[in-house]
């Protein structure tokens, strides 16, 4: 069976423009993801930083769905704890309205922001401190279509609207309790790669297979995917330049800064430390980056050690158009239909031909 390629994005704010150009540059990526042929398009959810647009992944999805044709749509993730399941279910249900059988609805623990961020958006849950989370996805799966518990509180409520199909319910996590809820619950389950850069992704994926339970309305069989960390280019050389800028917003994000995402010059021009510069080559060396045939052995040789079936790349890269190339270079690598119709050079979002 081939391995799914699909894209997630964070909507990745860049050094010298703005959020709104994030967004944008999410949609535009998108539609060209479509064209492309790859099989889903994810967005994250971040709260209160500078690094990250994405703080509502369902308005995305909707306005993708709208624009799009083929490819599946979905959340990477909602973080479940900050909202009630009910609203979730009934945004996730519009959602299939607009587009029928192409939207997946990935849940997730993390607060995706710090702690008094998390508070915020949800007081009544911090203050509560209890982890109702496995019971939110046991309800956010009730009102999606599966029907709550007759003894629910709430099993008289209804999420509407009412349509024929269902989102596909993910679990995601970079580590092994949510491995193991997607397991116990019959789910297919993502793993967090570019977080953790692999690790843990091996004791999870096992204590997912090994959990794993066959119920009815869900899976027969685990279904693992992995987020991973992916740059193409033309050259190791390009590939190299353009992951300067991730190797130094790394260095940011470890001390607890999250800053844009900076250009290959400021890169260029940081006045590194010798521990910086050997913290970026152990980065260097971890990083799935170079050619494209390069790229794809390496993610098919990943995917294959740790049993997944689906790979979906994260690709920040402060050039629009170096992102798009590696998109569409990875994209001719594993042979998808719409690679060769696309030629390189043309600006997001719009289609060969167009001005």
């Amino acid at each position: 069976m081939a391995l799914a390629l699909s894209i997630l994005d964070q909507s990745t704010i860049a050094s010298g423009r703005g959020a709104d150009a994030a967004i944008r540059e999410s949609l535009a990526l998108a539609q060209y993801a479509d064209r492309l042929g790859y099989a889903r398009y994810w967005l994250a959810e971040h709260h209160n930083s500078d690094s990250h647009a994405g703080s509502a992944p369902e308005i995305l999805i909707a306005a993708i769905a709208a624009t799009t044709q083929r490819i599946r749509i979905g959340s990477a993730g909602v973080m479940l704890p900050h909202y009630a399941a009910l609203k979730v279910a009934e945004q996730f249900r519009v959602l299939e309205a607009i587009a029928p059988g192409r939207i997946d609805l990935g849940l997730g623990r993390a607060p995706g922001s710090d702690g008094r961020t998390a508070y915020a958006l949800n007081p009544a849950a911090a203050q509560a401190g209890a982890d109702r989370f496995p019971a939110q996805v046991q309800e956010v799966l009730g009102w999606l279509g599966e029907g709550l518990p007759v003894n629910h509180p709430f099993a008289a409520v209804r999420a509407q609207p009412e349509v024929p199909t269902r989102p596909q319910v993910w679990m995601l996590g970079s580590s092994e309790y949510g491995a193991q809820l997607a397991g116990y619950l019959g789910l297919p389950y993502c793993f967090a790669h570019f977080i953790t850069d692999g690790g843990g992704a091996e004791v999870a994926l096992a204590q997912y297979r090994q959990s794993f339970r066959a119920l009815p309305d869900r899976l027969d069989a685990p279904h693992a995917a992995l987020a991973v960390f992916a740059l193409c280019a033309e050259t190791e050389a390009e590939a190299q330049r353009h992951f300067s800028s991730r190797a130094l917003w790394r260095l940011s994000r470890d001390r607890g800064i999250y800053p844009p995402l900076p250009t290959p010059e400021e890169a260029a021009a940081h006045p590194y430390s010798e521990a910086e510069r050997q913290k970026i080559e152990r980065m260097q060396a971890r990083a799935i980056l170079g050619t494209p045939e390069v790229v794809r052995a390496r993610l098919e040789a990943l995917a294959e050690e740790l049993g997944a079936q689906e790979v979906a790349v994260l690709t920040p890269v402060h050039d629009p158009a170096a992102r798009r190339d590696s998109v569409r270079l990875l994209a001719g690598a594993f042979g998808l239909p719409g690679a060769g119709d696309q030629a390189p050079g043309q600006p997001l979002g719009q289609p060969p031909g167009q001005p």
